[in-house]
């Protein structure tokens, strides 16, 4: 099987996936998996930063046609999903990629593309509900609703190859974890 140089780096709110993207830059050459979504852009956003930003009609069109590796409805009603055109411009970039994506996309992804590497980005709950109030300044009732979410998550972690712990305050160390990982796998 041939090795990749795409990673998943999935994990639930406040597990700390993008930091440890931003992590892995001062040692590789990141190419990042963008997903496309029906959700609307935000300021400071732009097209594929961080994501392309699509109708729900044109999602759904391209949805019909196969056009996504692997798509899922989030618990916000939107739409996200990977085109099989993007995994190939991360492919062919030559640098290492990072493809983020939630549980359900992990399943659907390993089955498509088994020689993937998955790893689950993981923190303890109250870690974890603590991110998520600092980072979104968010109602009690959204950090429950994503508590929910995180422990349908945690049920299914046997479907990562690896699991790396992010404790807070410990970025540095997680980011070195995650670098081991994708040094033994390229």
């Amino acid at each position: 099987m041939q090795k990749s140089k795409i990673f998943i780096l999935s994990g639930p709110s406040g597990a700390g996936e993008d930091s440890i993207i931003e992590g892995l830059r001062k040692f590789f050459t990141i190419e990042r998996v963008i997903t496309t979504t029906t959700r609307e852009m935000r300021p400071g956003e732009s097209q594929g930063r961080p994501y392309y930003f699509i109708s729900r009609g044109e999602f759904i069109n391209r949805r019909s046609n196969n056009g996504f590796v692997e798509w899922a409805e989030q618990y916000n009603g939107n739409l996200y999903g990977v085109t099989k055109e993007e995994i190939e411009r991360v492919k062919n970039s030559g640098h290492i990629g990072t493809w983020k994506i939630e549980w359900k996309g992990v399943v659907t992804a390993k089955k498509i593309f088994p020689e993937i590497p998955s790893i689950f980005i993981n923190a303890p709950l109250n870690i974890l509900k603590n991110r998520i109030r600092r980072r979104d300044n968010v109602s009690e009732e959204y950090i429950k609703e994503r508590t929910e979410y995180t422990k349908e998550w945690l049920k299914h972690k046997d479907i990562y190859d690896y699991e790396v712990i992010n404790e807070e305050g410990k970025l540095d160390e997680t980011v070195q974890r995650v670098k081991e990982i994708i040094e033994k796998n390229i």
